[in-house]
């Protein structure tokens, strides 16, 4: 009996040390036995995480993880014009060994160094909304912002009659976005041989700033007649300045994104028309694209992810609807 007792027991210990030769395999962690494979890592990193576009483009980020079964870390600078911050945040990423990156530069040049180790490291890089000066990223996933800002120019041409008077607020001197809407909208208006763009005034992605550029704007030009905005934080300092004089009406505005206090400014008439691009595919189509790009597809080196018009004439229309409530339910 004795001897028995002694054989299970040596029998019982053979049996928990081959359990743990299968748990450490060495000194490594055996894989949890989920029986799903691990998921690649993306790193998102938009120009800034606080406003309304950005948080749409998570939305879709998010939305296309889900669908393609992979892990995404979404980080950013809180301010756009915060280069420096943003480039901690990828350098930390590209250290981290991600499995690719997919980011907005908050400057077209700066930021292209900090792209190049991305991609030297062998993380593939896609870019959305506001790209760099360079073709070295994989692709670019964004609106076609020249296109967009003439349509605004052509906007705000009709709803100043012809003539006038017009100022430009972009956002970030030397963010490839908001150069390409300035220069998208100079070039759109010159061929209005009677509106003149008399103020060129920078916003910061800043709407305190988007009031007090307004406010110097219609002092130094009292006569002003219309305001293209190039961005959320812009339009609404815009439209809040305007709202403050009275002025709302008098001084037409067409503007860029669909943020909910530009979308009421434009049901009160402060502002005339709204630019609206589609942030939610570009977070969408820029996972998927990292995540072909990681399986040895091809891809597009330029996926235009479109824009809409809206006006308070059509913006009940259940299409527009869409476009300008993404998240809604």
């Amino acid at each position: 009996m004795n001897m028995l007792r002694k054989s299970a027991l040596l029998s019982a210990v053979a049996a928990l040390a081959a359990a743990a030769v299968l748990v450490t395999g060495c000194g490594r962690k055996a894989p949890a036995p989920t029986g799903k494979k691990s998921s690649l890592t993306i790193a998102v990193v938009p120009k800034t995480t606080t406003n309304t576009f950005w948080l749409t483009v998570k939305a879709g980020a998010d939305a296309a993880a889900k669908d393609t079964g992979v892990n995404i870390i979404w980080r950013g600078p809180t301010q756009e014009t915060d280069i420096p911050g943003q480039m901690t945040i990828l350098e930390d990423f590209i250290n981290q060994r991600v499995d690719a990156i997919v980011m907005a530069a908050c400057d077209s040049k700066a930021l292209i160094p900090t792209v190049e180790k991305a991609i030297k490291s062998g993380t593939p890089v896609v870019t959305i909304d506001s790209g760099i000066d360079s073709n070295i990223a994989a692709s670019f996933v964004a609106t076609d912002n020249i296109k967009g800002a003439k349509a605004a120019a052509d906007e705000l041409a009709k709803l100043v009659g012809g003539k006038g008077k017009v100022g430009v607020i972009p956002f970030v001197s030397g963010a490839a976005t908001s150069t390409m809407r300035e220069n998208g909208f100079k070039e759109g208006i010159r061929k209005y041989k009677d509106i003149r763009v008399v103020l060129t005034l920078y916003c910061q992605s800043d709407i305190s700033q988007g009031m007090a550029v307004t406010e110097d704007m219609l002092t130094r030009y009292p006569d002003m007649a219309g305001i293209f905005a190039a961005n959320e934080p812009g339009a609404v300092g815009c439209a809040r300045a305007i709202d403050q004089r009275g002025a709302a009406g008098k001084v037409k505005v067409v503007a860029f994104d669909a943020a909910d206090d530009e979308i009421q400014a434009l049901k009160r008439g402060t502002i005339q028309a709204l630019v609206v691009q589609n942030p939610f595919r570009m977070g969408y189509d820029g996972i998927k694209t990292a995540v072909a790009i990681k399986n040895g597809r091809k891809v597009p080196r330029r996926i235009d992810t479109g824009v809409t018009v809206v006006t308070k004439d059509n913006m009940d229309q259940p299409e527009i609807q869409k476009i300008l409530y993404p998240l809604k339910k």
